[in-house]
Order: C-alpha cells, then structure tokens, then sequence
C-alpha cells in the first residue's frame, strides 16, 4: 500500500496474513453503491505491539476504526482503553474504535465484538428446525471458538468444544466424537481456519461418516463459498452453511459502532 492509500484510509482491518480476507471488498463495494467514498484498507502486520499501532493513527489520521483478525483477537486487548463486556468476557475483540479530539490527536481506543451478533443472526434461521435446545459441537478452541460459543448459550444451546491437542472441562478430543454424542449435539461448528483459502484442501479430522440429515454444519470459513468441510457434511445428507452471511453482519455492526449508529 503507499502512503496516499494509507492516510487516506477511513476504516481498515489489521492482522495477518490478510490475502484470505474478503473485508475490504464488501466495504469497497459498499461504500461504491452507497456514494461515500470512504475508505476501507487492509493494514498487514506481522508483529502487533505499540510501534506499529502507534504507526497506524499516526499515518492514517482519517483512521476512525478498524477490524481485528488472527493471530491479533486477544492480543490488541492491552492496548485498549475501553473493552465492551461481552468482549472482555470472550477474551477476544475484533472491532476498535479510534476517538480523536478536535485536532485528530487520537484520545482513546475502544474494542468490541461483533463476532457474537454475527453468528448468531446467521445461525439462528438455519437451525430454526432443530430442537431449541439441541446441542452444538464447536471445533476449535481460539477467538472464534469462544465467540460462537457464547453466541449458543445465549441462545440456549448447550456447547461442546473439540480440540486437537487439549482435553478439559467443556473441551473434547475428536475421538470422543460418536454417534450418540451427535444425537445430543448435532449442531457443528467449524471455528477453526482449516480449509480457508490458499488451504483449500484441509480439513478437521472430523468423523463425517456419523453425519446425517438430523445434523446441520456451519464453517465459519467464508473463503472459499463452500468448503472441503462443508463438502463431506453435504456428501452425508447434512446440510452447510457458510460464514460468509456471519461477515457480513458483523462487518455491518462494526460500521455502526464506528459511525456512532
């Protein structure tokens, strides 16, 4: 990006790497149709501390927030002034917004989460013929995982997470997964990045063979539109669904937050 790009930048998403990231385009083309002309950049970091946040409100003084990815959910939290409750209580914030006194001298930093309200408007429709309190299996245990979590139990549903390498209250490994544990929780969730573009190959060692129509799959991987793990759910009879509706509804609850909405 060069410096022109960069001050110029009104919102932007900071983690990495960002070339999997469909952020910038939904807000490119939405500030396109809308007539703004705002501007939506990604800021590629390798290393998250005070320098290069520092770097960024510095060069971009039109900055007034950004998204937060991988690896840098949790991290950006010691930096913050502010951190909304639910976010605080999940450990992971995904949306910051920058406050500027008159001048544009940057007076406070606030984090949020909008991962929550995302999933949980995305899921709740298409989970709408399940049991109401039917359980769910989470895969994975970062940011993602906790957020959809979260979003679940306030919707009622009892959660079970599935790791790889870590087993403990409320976490299970992959081969604890069997048929009757489906029954009792046939809602699954990929909060995993397995299978995201360039990896479009790779998959959770999940036991799909136990899948059928009872059971309904929501990766939240958005790119690609269907994954390898949406693929084998769909081969068994279960219906999938992708995050890419979840980005969209939180990409839209991190713009109000910005704008004051």
């Amino acid at each position: 990006m060069n410096q022109q790009q960069f001050s110029q930048a009104d919102y932007g998403l900071i983690g990495y790497p960002l070339g999997h990231s469909f952020s910038k385009a939904f807000f490119t083309e939405l500030f396109k149709a809308d007539g703004t002309n705002r501007s939506y950049e990604n800021f590629e970091m390798r290393k998250l501390d005070a320098a290069s946040l520092y770097s960024l409100v510095l060069f971009a003084p039109k900055l007034k927030g950004f998204n937060v990815t991988a690896p840098y959910k949790r991290s950006i939290q010691e930096f913050l002034d502010y951190i909304e409750p639910a976010a605080a209580e999940l450990g992971a914030v995904n949306t910051v917004k920058i406050n500027r006194d008159a001048t544009g001298r940057v007076t406070s930093l606030e984090g949020y989460n909008t991962d929550v309200k995302g999933f949980a408007e995305s899921a709740a429709p298409f989970i709408a013929d399940m049991p109401a309190d039917c359980g769910a299996l989470v895969l994975g245990t970062g940011g993602a995982s906790l957020a959809v979590k979260y979003a679940l139990e306030s919707m009622g549903h009892a959660v079970l997470r599935v790791s790889r390498e870590q087993k403990g209250e409320g976490i299970i490994a992959y081969e604890d997964i069997n048929s009757e544990l489906l029954q009792k929780y046939p809602f699954i969730v990929n909060a995993t990045p397995a299978g995201t573009f360039p990896a479009e190959d790779t998959c959770a060692p999940f036991p799909f063979e136990l899948l059928g129509h009872n059971n309904r799959v929501y990766d939240l991987v958005y790119n690609p539109a269907v994954t390898l793990f949406m693929k084998r759910a769909i081969a068994q009879g279960a219906p999938a669904k992708s995050g890419e509706e979840m980005l969209h509804i939180q990409a839209l609850e991190s713009l109000k937050i910005w704008s004051n909405d």
